[in-house]
């Protein structure tokens, strides 16, 4: 039952950070929120392993901190290819058009 709250909490911090980072425009709305929930699972799943108990407030510290940081890094690397692909693309029209 922890794991699925564990879920629920990266999915609500990813998406959060959509609506909070710049680009948004550049992304589908739960993009980083699957983000989140699929690094909250496999990190709460890790410290699981490794014998974090649930009861303890680490084990979900650095689980939703990982969450979070996964999903701002994947949301401004995201942003960035996608409008550097982006301007390729218009580019490469352009010049098509001009010739």
């Amino acid at each position: 039952m922890e794991l699925l709250f564990a879920a629920l909490g990266g999915a609500l911090i990813g998406l959060v950070l959509h609506f909070a980072l710049p680009g948004a425009d550049t992304r589908g709305l739960v993009w980083l929120a699957g983000w989140g929930a699929a690094s909250a699972i496999v990190v709460w799943e890790l410290l699981t392993w490794l014998e974090w108990k649930s009861d303890s407030g680490w084990i979900w510290a650095v689980t939703l901190i990982v969450a979070g940081l996964t999903a701002a890094a994947v949301g401004r690397l995201g942003t960035v290819r996608r409008r550097e692909a982006d301007r390729e693309q218009l580019d490469r029209l352009i010049r098509g058009a001009a010739a």
